[in-house]
């Protein structure tokens, strides 16, 4: 047992209070909304809903078996076209994505089904273009090295800002021994690293594509007990030690 000083949520002062709670809804939310876009994109990668372990080889190491135009037809751009079109496509791909047949097949379909969003939105490739097409029509080795940098680093540092926040919050919850708040608190670092080191070694080999999982899973599940843990102590758990916004404690 050991005497500490800090303060405490259950006797945060009431705008405090609406502070955390506020921001703390919206990170959950967001973490809500970053599981539901893995699922549509990444968990789309095999053509069926719901994350799997092939779903992730397929999003960093690749099919090898075939182009990234035939696994995003087969996955989340497959209603996007007719069956016929899409197999088009896809034979068209695998006979070496000529531009002749380019010119009198391809492009026709994709300017009718494709353009809508590919050739309006910047963060989309512009696959009406034959060079950027013939990119998407070879063999899919997954991720490319750029774009895992680029995510890496958006991904280390963005995340890293919402589990110091909740972190910090969970900090001022009682009734936990330090030890294993200070755990708690690391535990979403920790997994995200798993997770982002995951994409890089899943790249090089397929085997790697658990850990993945795993780091999503651990920091998920760590930033919930914080987050629900919180909430229920700044509104549910009774006042400890008067309405001062810091008070002595003995955390257990």
């Amino acid at each position: 047992m050991r005497e500490g000083t800090w303060l405490n949520l259950p006797s945060l002062s009431l705008p405090i209070k609406s502070l955390f709670t506020g921001y703390l809804l919206v990170a959950g939310l967001g973490l809500l909304m970053a599981g539901a876009q893995i699922m549509l994109t990444h968990g789309m990668a095999d053509g069926k809903f719901g994350l799997s372990v092939d779903d992730i080889v397929y999003s960093y190491y690749g099919n090898r078996e075939g182009s990234k135009l035939e696994a995003k037809l087969n996955g989340s751009m497959k209603d996007k076209a007719t069956p016929q079109e899409n197999f088009t496509l896809i034979k068209w791909a695998r006979n070496g994505a000529s531009e002749e047949e380019w010119k009198t097949t391809i492009k026709p379909i994709v300017e009718a089904k494709c353009a809508m969003c590919h050739a309006n939105i910047p963060s989309l490739p512009n696959i009406t273009k034959y060079e950027v097409m013939k990119e998407r029509a070879k063999v899919d080795e997954g991720a490319s090295v750029s774009s895992l940098t680029r995510v890496s680093h958006i991904h280390l540092f963005g995340i890293s800002f919402i589990f110091f926040f909740i972190g910090l919050i969970f900090s001022m919850a009682i009734g936990f021994k330090y030890w294993v708040k200070a755990l708690l608190i690391f535990t979403p670092f920790a997994f995200l690293i798993v997770d982002i080191a995951s994409w890089w070694l899943t790249k090089i080999n397929p085997n790697f594509a658990y850990f993945v999982i795993i780091g999503g899973f651990g920091y998920s599940l760590a930033s919930t007990v914080m987050i629900l843990t919180s909430l229920w102590q700044m509104w549910i758990t009774p006042i400890r030690g008067g309405h001062s916004e810091e008070n002595t404690w003995r955390d257990g």
